[in-house]
């Protein structure tokens, strides 16, 4: 028997300007290190933080954008088993209603940038992300999606869908 791998919980949050260009942030650390990708973080489990609530917070946290509850869409659920061989996640994703104003200043997380959805083809993006994630929020932004994907090394990323509201 294989030894276990943590599984963790975290959140991606979706942020557009009035242009419709999305909110990435260049990673300068671990995982995704040096791609552009979603703004997000796990969830304090200590505390029994929602996905919501972790949503909500990481936005203010890297962003300083004051988001509520109810401006949140929670549009997909994925389970990712053994991602970069090193841990299982569980991510929330969703799609903020209100749109940010203005670009967030550097941290040390990264450096922000607003980008069209068909420029995303052209940056360094996770591999997950490009095959997976970004096909998911186009086609599903507006509803919600459960879904599980193998991400071990070495085999092809397989992307299985198991529920779709509402049904296709």
């Amino acid at each position: 028997m294989s030894p276990a791998i943590p599984y963790k919980l975290a959140v991606l949050v979706f942020l557009e300007n009035a242009a419709g260009e999305q909110l990435l942030l260049l990673r300068a650390k671990p995982p995704n290190l040096g791609v552009w990708s979603p703004i997000g973080g796990k969830l304090e489990l200590a505390t029994g933080e929602s996905p919501f609530e972790c949503a909500v917070r990481e936005t203010r946290e890297e962003t300083g954008l004051e988001l509520t509850i109810a401006d949140l869409h929670l549009f997909a659920m994925i389970a990712e088993k053994a991602y970069e061989g090193e841990s299982h996640w569980l991510m929330f994703l969703f799609r903020a209603r209100k749109p940010i104003t203005y670009l967030p200043p550097d941290m040390s997380e990264g450096r922000f940038g607003f980008h069209s959805r068909a420029a995303l083809d052209q940056l360094p993006l996770p591999a997950t992300d490009r095959t997976a994630l970004w096909p998911i929020f186009d086609r599903y932004r507006d509803r919600f999606v459960a879904l599980r994907a193998d991400c071990a090394p070495g085999v092809p990323l397989k992307v299985e869908i198991e529920q779709i509201t509402p049904a296709e």
